[in-house]
């Protein structure tokens, strides 16, 4: 690779790894074309992408993007994984593929300049998704409103109730009346 190319993806990757929240190191040994480009379109819409780069290259891209400690999970054939929108959903995608191709192994990343593991994260793949805990805090704020109108309703909703009891009751003490 000519040096203005290699300058070009250094500059590149250096900018992926600042803007990821996380960075999936991993070894694609052994993966097929079929099995990368299917990882590849199950981590476009979660916001990441599936790259893989030569290590001398990422090691100087993280240096500059100010990243320690990645040097180290650069050893053999290595991809990375980029997460730039929710890190909790290219997790999952990655741990679910690791899971079913046995093939890719995580050696572990880089979560807001953390250095994480590969246990790290799978835990992480454990978490609910942004949209799940948005929905889960959208229904705590709503239940109190909820149960507030529940309790407000309540009487208007008894009063109908009341009103054909109490005049069963008076046609019960009418017709006793009229018996005797």
């Amino acid at each position: 690779m000519p040096t203005a190319q290699k300058a070009a993806t250094i500059k590149a990757l250096s900018d992926q790894l600042t803007r990821a929240q996380l960075t999936i190191v991993t070894d694609y040994r052994g993966l097929g074309v079929a099995e990368l480009q299917g990882l590849r379109g199950n981590l476009r819409p979660a916001g990441a992408e599936f790259r893989i780069a030569k290590n001398t290259l990422t090691t100087i891209a993280a240096e500059r993007a100010g990243i320690d400690g990645l040097a180290g999970l650069l050893a053999g054939p290595t991809a990375l994984v980029l997460a730039y929108d929710d890190p909790v959903q290219a997790s999952k995608i990655v741990s679910d593929f690791v899971r079913t191709s046995r093939v890719l192994t995580v050696r572990g990343g880089v979560m807001n300049n953390q250095m994480v593991t590969a246990p790290d994260i799978d835990t992480i793949a454990t978490l609910p998704s942004r949209d799940e805990l948005l929905g889960k805090l959208v229904g705590m704020l709503a239940s109190p409103m909820s149960r507030l109108v529940g309790v407000l309703n309540g009487p208007a909703r008894s009063l109908p109730y009341l009103l054909n009891a109490r005049a069963a009751q008076l046609g019960e003490s009418t017709e006793a009346a009229a018996a005797d």
